[in-house]
């Protein structure tokens, strides 16, 4: 009977960020194809749905133990509610660096050092952008991210909070933990575009290897030499 039960409630909670996910690769594909930037309004939905397209794949591991360790705790109907909590949460984080990517754009396309479609015009600037990510992936902040990203039972076992409130929260500082670990890489998108569909996949399966595969931290330092390599070339090179 409880086998059951968690193979329903994970059937649901899978199928949920199955469809949330896309839903937001639906739009951010419409978008690049009939990309049109209207003022910041716009351009804040498409960092938005975009941030949800890419970093709600590799939190799936995290939401699916939490959903079980708090059906162990607070029953089946209590930790689906409490489920969605935590993801709101987390995507609520991720909102909130969507403002943040949209005031850094706004100001870069002002400058004209990048294009309306986030391409960047600078070779410099997408030298240091490159150099910046590359480095950042050895630095202790990544490592220590990454490494709360990548053992969902340990943060719950050390974050874990009652209640819906409680889940929210917890998504939030989930959420934070996977910001410390992307937000240079998220900048990168500006070195091909932000809407260049491509780029955002490979960025998309880079966070998602880093975090669920078991050589993800070795993922992460060849990203890094990758990386800097590329800016290197770019700042140094013919």
């Amino acid at each position: 009977m409880l086998h059951t039960i968690a193979k329903q409630d994970r059937a649901i909670v899978g199928g949920a960020l199955f469809i949330l996910v896309l839903l937001a690769w639906a739009y951010t594909i419409r978008a690049s194809v009939s990309m049109q930037f209207m003022g910041a309004e716009y351009m804040f939905a498409m960092w938005a749905v975009m941030m949800v397209a890419m970093m709600t794949p590799s939190a799936a591991p995290m939401v699916f133990a939490f959903s079980r360790v708090a059906r162990s705790r607070q029953g089946t109907e209590s930790a689906r509610g409490a489920a969605l909590a935590f993801l709101l949460g987390y995507l609520a984080l991720w909102t909130g660096i969507s403002v943040l990517a949209t005031v850094a754009h706004t100001i870069l396309e002002r400058a004209s050092l990048v294009s309306s479609m986030g391409v960047s015009t600078n070779r410099a600037l997408s030298a240091v952008l490159l150099l910046a990510a590359g480095l950042y992936q050895f630095s202790p902040w990544k490592i220590g991210c990454l490494s709360k990203c990548r053992s969902p039972l340990g943060f719950l076992l050390t974050e874990w909070r009652d209640g819906v409130t409680g889940a929210f929260r917890m998504g939030l500082r989930h959420g934070l933990y996977c910001a410390g670990c992307c937000w240079l890489l998220m900048a990168a998108l500006f070195v091909a575009g932000v809407m260049n569909l491509a780029w955002i996949a490979v960025l998309t399966l880079i966070v998602l290897a880093e975090r669920a595969l078991p050589g993800g931290e070795r993922v992460s330092k060849l990203l890094g030499a990758a990386a800097v390599l590329a800016g290197a070339w770019l700042l140094l090179g013919p």
